[in-house]
């Protein structure tokens, strides 16, 4: 289509191979050279991240469009309700025409292979999530004193090092001083002797049942979890690898791990693609809605029409700055003392957190706490 709206070339498609990128390209360079080509998509996740580097190998720009745009362009153009392929490719060649032609920039592999790898790591954090669940489940129907005097939680080195090495409550009544032992020079920190001596107890005078289906299911969960676990490790070292190819400094904000802030950095995809730290806010969806009609002006709540994953992560790491920088705790209270909820005081800690880092990537500094206010 150009610039008029008049169509050069009807619709067609290609497959996503390297044939069908060849053929799209072709159709490029059969047009008049002369032409300013602009070339525009949905963003569809990883599904187009062959034909971007693609396109970025040979040198050509794009832009990627968030659909939400798409379909606010189609209700404000048309009240019909059609929806083709066909139909699509009209509509955005028509937005590009529309709008200013703003390219997607140019990122290093380093950050796409991060990305990649901080989600498939939270996947994984996810999976074994749901088998320490099932290994709870079924450690309350063998032995349900077990998890009240790990406080809860099956996560420890100690709860995990003894349901591998004695799993049922029969062979825990058994264990000595001698066990305590072996414990104490495999683990880098355990529980006392004393709670040892009381965990043996409850495995005496458990009203639990040691059943062979139980434990054969019980054993199954904690060889998968410990799978998972171990690959969750080696993901993180490559993740940390990766990393410490790019510099950055969100890392040196007190509260915010190497693995969140690479988190952060591969979700924005870099920050010298933002202009603007509302930018960057808006990308992750931490802006707030805003209306105004008269002399009425309305601030509502957050749009959420960005990186849901990268909300998520900023979110978390608000909760752990506020722990740790006197500043943002400060902050946090001085909202919640305006009568704000929890959560409502920890949005504007975490857009506090963005213009930060924001600061820190423009300028190539590390965090200063003493140049805070």
């Amino acid at each position: 289509m150009d610039q008029d709206g008049s169509v050069i070339r009807d619709s067609f498609s290609f497959p996503n191979d390297r044939s069908g990128f060849c053929l799209f390209l072709s159709v490029l360079d059969s047009l008049d050279p002369s032409y300013e080509k602009r070339i525009g998509f949905e963003s569809t996740g990883h599904y187009g991240l062959n034909l971007k580097c693609f396109l970025e190998e040979h040198d050509l720009s794009f832009m990627e469009i968030n659909p939400i745009l798409i379909k606010r362009f189609s209700s404000a153009t048309t009240l019909r309700r059609t929806k083709t392929d066909k139909a699509d490719a009209a509509l955005i060649a028509s937005y590009l025409t529309t709008v200013e032609y703003i390219t997607y920039p140019t990122q290093s592999y380093h950050i796409h292979n991060l990305k990649s790898l901080t989600r498939s790591r939270d996947a994984l954090v996810k999976l074994r999530s749901g088998q320490l669940v099932m290994i709870t489940n079924v450690m309350d129907k063998i032995f349900p004193e077990f998890k009240p005097f790990f406080n809860k939680s099956l996560k420890s080195s100690t709860a995990m090092y003894l349901l591998r090495n004695y799993t049922v409550p029969s062979k825990m009544a058994s264990m000595n001083s001698e066990s305590y032992r072996k414990m104490s020079s495999k683990l880098k920190k355990t529980i006392s002797y004393a709670r040892f001596s009381k965990l043996r107890e409850l495995a005496k005078n458990t009203v639990g049942r040691e059943d062979p289906c139980l434990t054969f299911e019980l054993n199954t969960y904690l060889d998968i979890y410990q799978s998972l676990d171990f690959k969750i490790k080696e993901m993180e070292a490559h993740i940390e690898e990766e990393f410490k190819k790019i510099h950055s400094h969100i890392q040196t904000i007190k509260g915010i791990g190497w693995m969140s802030a690479a988190s952060i950095y591969s979700e924005y995809g870099g920050i010298e693609n933002f202009q603007t730290p509302n930018q960057m806010l808006a990308y992750a969806g931490l802006d707030p809605s805003r209306s105004e009609s008269g002399e009425h002006a309305y601030k509502g709540h957050m749009v959420k029409h960005g990186s849901s994953h990268l909300r998520y992560v900023l979110l978390n790491c608000a909760e752990m700055v506020i722990l740790h920088n006197p500043v943002f705790y400060d902050y946090y209270r001085k909202k919640r003392e305006e009568g704000k909820h929890h959560r409502v005081a920890l949005s504007h800690v975490a857009r506090k957190l963005v213009r930060i880092i924001f600061f820190l990537e423009k300028n190539n500094v590390d965090y200063d706490p003493k140049k805070m206010r």
